[in-house]
């Protein structure tokens, strides 16, 4: 199902009579700017600043935040756009199956999908931090904090989008779209509960699970649990899946982001067990309790080179010396004789 994005938007069950019909564009300039992308923009300004403000909580410096995003943002709009065109691949050809390379690359047309923003900003991150000699799970940590926030504000860009709907029902929060002239359907807000969803997500992962950390990567794992587990149930409402080309289960196609979704919460689930309960890792290996322990040494070589790099003091040339103390006259130059 498609909406028109010229069509109001409402909320029937909840607030009667009430509609909402923004325009998907904001300025009318040249292809447009797009509330789409101004969100989406704000939410990776407001995941920057996020991290930047933990990064000492996790052994890092606001530079290493500032480097990644500088490589970050274009790496990961390009990944999160070719993880869309592949397998939407159909949507790309021209009537005699050629691949219209020009539409690819429309990106202000929209179609970009998370998990190649994921896959992207992983491989950046270890590339990175083997660059930096960082510990890889400590960057992760604080990046996934980015992240959700990011994804809690950008998913609202769908909503002016009118795109990542659910199926139909007639539950209370229930969001009204018009299909044509006259026809309208009810649906459930994906955006929102998704949304919410990584908002309690973030919430725990900033009182709870940070707070308690016992090795670098435990947020990252507990982000792939939380987005995986959720992420899979609010797919199996949306009705614009991508589907993993031709392929069926059980006589049902396969929806990519699903099945994703659920093996990588699997898979965490299980390295969460295994860093806490078989391998007890302990908060003292933790990135930011080493460059804890070694501030003290630290320090006192510096203190040690600062020393030894005080020159001793010399009279400069031309410099006048300090007399010593006259000695005392003597009273005669030599002992006088008698009178002639």
């Amino acid at each position: 199902m498609t909406a028109l994005k010229d069509m109001p938007i409402s909320f029937p069950g909840l607030f009667e009579g009430w509609e909402f019909n923004p325009d998907p564009i904001a300025l009318h300039i040249g292809h447009g700017v797009y509330w789409y992308g101004i969100i989406l923009a704000f939410a990776m300004l407001m995941g920057l600043l996020l991290c930047m403000r933990q990064a000492e909580r996790f052994g890092l410096k606001e530079d290493h935040v500032l480097d990644m995003v500088l490589w970050g943002v274009p790496c990961c709009v390009l990944g999160s756009r070719i993880y869309y065109v592949v397998f939407y691949l159909d949507l790309y050809r021209r009537a005699d199956g050629s691949l219209d390379w020009g539409r690819m690359i429309a990106i202000w047309d929209g179609g970009l999908a998370i998990y190649g923003t994921v896959i992207a900003g992983a491989l950046l991150a270890f590339f990175y931090t083997r660059r930096k000699k960082l510990k890889l799970g400590a960057l992760t940590d604080l990046c996934v904090m980015g992240l959700l926030l990011g994804q809690i504000i950008g998913r609202w860009a769908n909503f002016i989008n009118r795109e990542a709907f659910g199926g139909l029902t007639d539950l209370p929060w229930r969001m009204r779209l018009w299909t044509g002239a006259g026809q309208y359907i009810e649906v459930h807000p994906t955006f929102f509960y998704e949304s919410l969803w990584n908002l309690i997500g973030l919430l725990l992962m900033l009182f709870v699970v940070s707070k308690g950390r016992r090795f670098d990567g435990e947020n990252t794992w507990f982000y792939f649990l939380w987005y995986g587990l959720g992420r899979t149930w609010v797919e199996g409402l949306r009705t614009d899946s991508l589907y993993l080309f031709d392929w069926t289960f059980m006589g049902w196609p396969i929806r990519v982001s699903q099945a994703l979704s659920l093996v990588m919460a699997v898979v965490a689930a299980a390295m969460l067990f295994y860093h806490i309960r078989i391998k007890k890792c302990s908060a003292e290996d933790l990135l930011v309790n080493q460059r804890k322990a070694q501030a003290p040494d630290a320090a006192r070589a510096e203190s040690a080179a600062s020393l030894a790099e005080v020159p001793e003091e010399t009279p400069e040339a031309g410099a006048e010396t300090p007399e010593r103390p006259a000695e005392t006259e003597r009273e005669e130059d030599e002992p006088h004789g008698g009178e002639d």
